[in-house]
This record gives C-alpha cells, sequence and structure tokens, in this order.
C-alpha cells in the first residue's frame, strides 16, 4: 500500500489533489535544516501505515512556488487535502495523541487502533490464546509501536508474568516522551499486583489492596475513590504509594479523561 510520498510542482495536482478524491491526503511542509521536522516526520510515516491515508512531503526550499501558493511562512506545517480541497492542519509539532484526534475527526480507522480493541475483548472474553494471536499479529504487522508493547506489557501483568510485562515496558524508550510516560505509568501496575500478594492486614492495608485490585480491573474511579481516602487517613502511607498510584492512574487515562479532570484537583486540594 503506497502510504508516503515526494512532491513536488509537477506532481501536486495528480499526487494531492487527485489523489484526495479518493483516499485523505496529508501534506507535510518541511525543510532539511529543520529540526522540528526531524521530528515529526517519523511520526506521520507510522501513522500513514496505520491509518488509511497518503502522506505527502513537500520541500520548500525545492518547491517555493507550492510554499508561496499555500502560504507557508514556517516549518513543519501540515495541511489536509480532503475531496480536492485543501484544508488547514497545524504548524510545529504536535504530541502523538493530538494527531490521532486530528485523523479521528476525518473518520479514518487506525488498524493498530482496532487491533488493540480485538485483543481487549478476547482478554474480557478470558480468551488468552485468541489475544496471544491477536498480538502475534500485531508485532508482526507493527514491530515498532510502543502502542502494542505497552499494552502486550499490560496482557503479561493481567497474566501475572511481571517480569516479562517490565522488560517489555523498559524497551519503551525516550524517543516518544507520551509512550515513555505511559510505559511508566503502566509500570504502577506491576506495583499494583504485588501488594495484593501481601496485603498489609490493617484497614489502611486492606483499603490500599482493595484499590490496587479495582485498579488491575480497570475500574479506575472505585479505585481513585479508595486511594483518595487512604491520602486523606495517612499521607506516608506505604511510601506515599497511595499519592503516587493516583498520578500512575492518571497518565494511562490521560489529561483530558473525565476521571482525571475530577480526581486530580481533588488529590491536589487534599495534599495542600
Amino acid at each position: 500500500m503506497e502510504t508516503s510520498i515526494e512532491v513536488s510542482s509537477s506532481n501536486f495536482a495528480a499526487d494531492v489533489i487527485a489523489k484526495s478524491e479518493d483516499k485523505l491526503v496529508v501534506v507535510d511542509f518541511f525543510a532539511t535544516w529543520c529540526g522540528p521536522c526531524q521530528i515529526l516526520k517519523p511520526i506521520l510515516v507510522s501513522l500513514s501505515r496505520e491509518y488509511d491515508f497518503i502522506l505527502a512531503t513537500i520541500d520548500i526550499d525545492k518547491n517555493p512556488d507550492l510554499a508561496s501558493q499555500f502560504a507557508v511562512t514556517g516549518v513543519p506545517d501540515v495541511r489536509i487535502c480532503d475531496r480536492g480541497i485543501m484544508q488547514s492542519g497545524f504548524v510545529g509539532v504536535l504530541p502523538e495523541p493530538q494527531l490521532r484526534e486530528i485523523l479521528a475527526q476525518y473518520n479514518l480507522k487506525s488498524d493498530l487502533e482496532l487491533g488493540i480493541e480485538e485483543v481487549k475483548s478476547a482478554i474480557a472474553a478470558g480468551n488468552v490464546k485468541a489475544a496471544k494471536q491477536i498480538f502475534d499479529r500485531l508485532f508482526s504487522q507493527f514491530p515498532n509501536s510502543p502502542l502494542v508493547v505497552i499494552q502486550a506489557a499490560r496482557f503479561l501483568i493481567h497474566l501475572n508474568k511481571l517480569d516479562k510485562a517490565r522488560e517489555l515496558l523498559d524497551s519503551v524508550g525516550f524517543e516518544n516522551q507520551d509512550h515513555f510516560n505511559k510505559a511508566q505509568s503502566f509500570k504502577a501496575l506491576i506495583g499494583f499486583k504485588q501488594a495484593l500478594d501481601k496485603p498489609e492486614n490493617t484497614s489502611l492495608g486492606r483499603k490500599y489492596a482493595r484499590a490496587c485490585q479495582l485498579a488491575l480491573r480497570e475500574e479506575y474511579e472505585n479505585s481513585l475513590k479508595l486511594l483518595l481516602e487512604v491520602v486523606e487517613a495517612d499521607r506516608k502511607y506505604n511510601d506515599d504509594g497511595a499519592r503516587k498510584a493516583m498520578t500512575s492512574i492518571f497518565a494511562i487515562l490521560g489529561t483530558q479523561h473525565p476521571l482525571t479532570k475530577k480526581y486530580q484537583p481533588e488529590l491536589m486540594m487534599t495534599l495542600y
């Protein structure tokens, strides 16, 4: 499948305008001397393999007429060509989650995200064999995807294979800060699992263990409620474990999730 093409003035009409009638074209105006361009390009290339869109890259130094035509004054400048119409996009480098949100506005489906949903359904149904088969397919199709690595680690935690899960999470590097932070947060799930192995037989210990159990079952709201109660009762309990657990759940959910927006301020009020 053709996902990325170099575009110049000579093929712009055919490879951008005409092709956008059948498939969305993401147009990346860049320059070889631009550092942010070099950061953004591999992210766009990776997404183009995952979603059903064409990535058209245009070097503004080689194609000043196109840069002038579309009033490109800074790079990277990304536009969206949909059914023959060039639409505004963004200038600069956006985090991958925001790029995915933009693509979702055009009703594009990610093969990777659909595969991960399949995995979650298989796990929920208790079909471990099917989940493993789906992961094998995803690792083959998206061998360098940190999303697959993180979800596979989550699956291993579910199977209580904690060392293997930690090994996978440790492989997620600093290149993409969002994925790295997510991987670090999922290491908290390993801590939740370990907390259940030797629960402290006190009122706070039982409450903390219950919160960990709920977090592992992805019942995050009930887990956050209990963790907040632990923080309110004893901030220092388990080496500040309840606060750390809450911040890990916030990172797993993301800053825009309703539960993060609700419980993060409550945690701050409790602490200060």
